[in-house]
């Protein structure tokens, strides 16, 4: 089967891309990622993809990077992570999904759904139902328990690491939690 992977980062495309690789799949990999925050994290995380992308011999095509898209998507959620990351997800597996029907590939899938920080079931549904909105299938897969393994791998690699998900709003949340931690 022909897949989209959306990727937002190269150390979450290690272990998504060697598993539906290994599931037969032939995977092109979309970098979507209009949510983050500054431009120049955004490049730096498109960097890194790309470098460790084109050692592995897969394709990757970038959609434009459009912020305003995404903060209109997500206009009036600030206050509420879960339904602005359901926007966010939205937004970022379109993009995915217009291109998979550009390629005419068969699916989408998304590499999002490595991180233990996410909330799997919903992105599962919102995946689907982007995914069935375009005819394509969705190969949903929970990666969560080979995230351990993507961190091993991308620390060895020497792989640059965020430390938030991307938009300004979790780049703020994240500092907020570490810090809460650091005064236990």
């Amino acid at each position: 089967m022909d897949v989209v992977l959306h990727s937002c980062c190269g150390p979450c495309l290690l272990e998504p891309l060697d598993a539906l690789r290994a599931d037969g799949h032939n995977i092109t990999v979309v970098y979507a990622n209009p949510n983050i925050h500054p431009v120049a994290e955004y490049l730096r995380r498109r960097d890194v993809l790309l470098g460790y992308a084109g050692d592995a011999g897969v394709e990757v095509i970038e959609a434009p990077y459009d912020p305003v898209a995404w903060l209109e998507a997500t206009a009036g959620l600030w206050r509420s992570p879960a339904d602005r990351c359901r926007e966010c997800w939205r937004v970022r597996l379109e993009l995915a999904a217009r291109a998979a029907q550009d390629r005419g590939a068969d699916a989408i899938a998304t590499t999002l759904t490595v991180s233990p920080y996410q909330d799997a079931a919903s992105l599962d549904a919102v995946a689907r139902e982007v995914a069935g909105r375009h005819g394509l299938a969705y190969v949903g897969r929970d990666f969560r328990d080979r995230y351990q393994e993507a961190v091993r791998r991308s620390k060895a690699l020497g792989m640059y690491r965020q430390n938030y998900c991307g938009c300004l709003l979790s780049e703020v949340e994240a500092a907020r939690a570490r810090a809460a931690r650091k005064a236990r």
